[in-house]
C-alpha cells in the first residue's frame, strides 16, 4: 500500500531493530542485484557468517543478508546470534518486499521467543507486512482485513509502545480503505437498482466506519436510496443526521436539494 506513511514505517523499522538490541543495519533499498546463487552455504563461524549478512544489507542487497541470517540459525542453532539472526531475518525479508516471508519469519521467532523483549517488533514487523500488501478498492480485501487484526493486535499487547502509535494511525488509513471498498459496492448496487443492498453496505460504512472520510458520502446515499424505495420519512432522517454531522459539505447540500426536491414534486402532484 502506497502511502505518506511508508517511508517513515521503514526509517521507523530500521531505529527498532537498532533499538532491539542486535547489530543494527541500515534499511537497505528494495533490489539491488540480490543473487542468491551468489550466497555459499559453506561452514563459517558464527561472527563472520553474521556480518557478511550484515553487509548485504547495508549493500542493498536484503534477499541475499536473509538467506545468510537464516544460515546463521542453520548452522548455530544454539548460539545467542541464533535469536538476533532470525529477527534480522524478518527485517530482511520486509526490506526485500518479500513480506509472506517477513511474517513466517517473524511468526516463528515469536513461536520460539514468545516472551523475548523484542516481541513486539515482532508483531509490528507482521503487521506492517500486511499493511505494505494492501491492494486498491478494486481487489478482494482479505489483505487488508489481516492488517487490520495484526496492527489491532500490535495496539492491544503493546498500548504504550511507539508501535502500537504507529499502528493507530494506520488503523485509521485501513478503515478508511475498507470503507471505500464498501461503498464501491453500495455504488454498484445502486447503479444496479438493487436499492436494499446497496443500502446494506452504505449503513455499514455508517455503523463501523463512522470516522472515516466516507461516512458523510455514505449518509447522503442512504438518504438516495431511501427515496428510490419510496420512504421517504428515512431519506429525511439520513439527511436530518447529516446535516447535524456535516454541516456546509456538499454531501449535505445534495441531501437538503434532494428531499426538496422530493417534497416539492409529491405537493405537485
Amino acid at each position: 500500500m502506497t502511502t505518506p506513511s511508508h517511508s517513515k514505517s521503514k526509517l521507523f523499522l530500521a531505529a527498532a531493530v537498532a533499538g532491539a538490541s542486535l547489530l543494527t543495519a541500515g534499511c537497505a533499498s528494495r533490489g539491488g542485484g540480490d543473487d542468491i546463487k551468489n550466497t555459499a552455504y559453506v561452514a563459517r563461524d558464527v561472527e563472520s557468517l553474521y556480518a557478511e549478512a550484515k553487509r548485504r544489507l547495508d549493500r542493498g542487497q536484503p534477499k541475499i543478508a536473509a538467506s545468510l541470517f537464516d544460515e546463521v540459525e542453520r548452522q548455530h542453532p544454539y548460539s545467542p546470534w541464533a535469536r538476533r539472526a532470525q529477527l534480522m531475518s524478518a527485517f530482511s525479508y520486509y526490506v526485500a518486499a518479500d513480506y509472506n516471508k517477513s511474517i513466517a519469519a517473524s511468526q516463528r521467532f515469536l513461536s520460539i521467543h514468545p516472551g523475548n523483549k523484542d516481541a513486539p517488533y515482532a508483531y509490528y514487523l507482521i503487521a506492517l507486512s500486511y499493511y505494505e500488501q494492501i491492494s486498491d478498492v478494486q481487489r478482494d480485501q482479505k489483505i487488508t482485513e489481516q492488517a487490520l487484526t495484526a496492527l489491532n493486535e500490535v495496539k492491544r499487547r503493546f498500548p504504550s509502545t511507539e508501535y502500537a502509535s504507529d499502528a493507530q494511525l494506520k488503523i485509521d488509513l485501513v478503515q478508511d480503505h475498507l470503507a471505500g471498498k464498501e461503498m464501491e459496492i453500495g455504488r454498484y448496487y445502486e447503479r444496479s437498482g438493487k436499492w436494499i443492498a446497496a443500502q446494506i453496505r452504505f449503513q455499514n460504512v455508517v455503523d463501523n466506519f463512522q470516522t472515516t472520510s466516507h461516512a458523510a458520502e455514505a449518509l447522503y446515499r442512504l438518504t438516495e436510496t431511501s427515496l428510490a424505495l419510496g420512504i421517504p420519512n428515512e431519506a429525511v432522517k439520513y439527511a436530518a443526521v447529516l446535516g447535524a454531522n456535516y454541516p456546509g459539505s456538499e454531501w449535505y447540500e445534495k441531501a437538503y436539494d434532494l428531499v426538496r426536491k422530493h417534497n416539492a414534486g409529491t405537493s405537485a402532484s
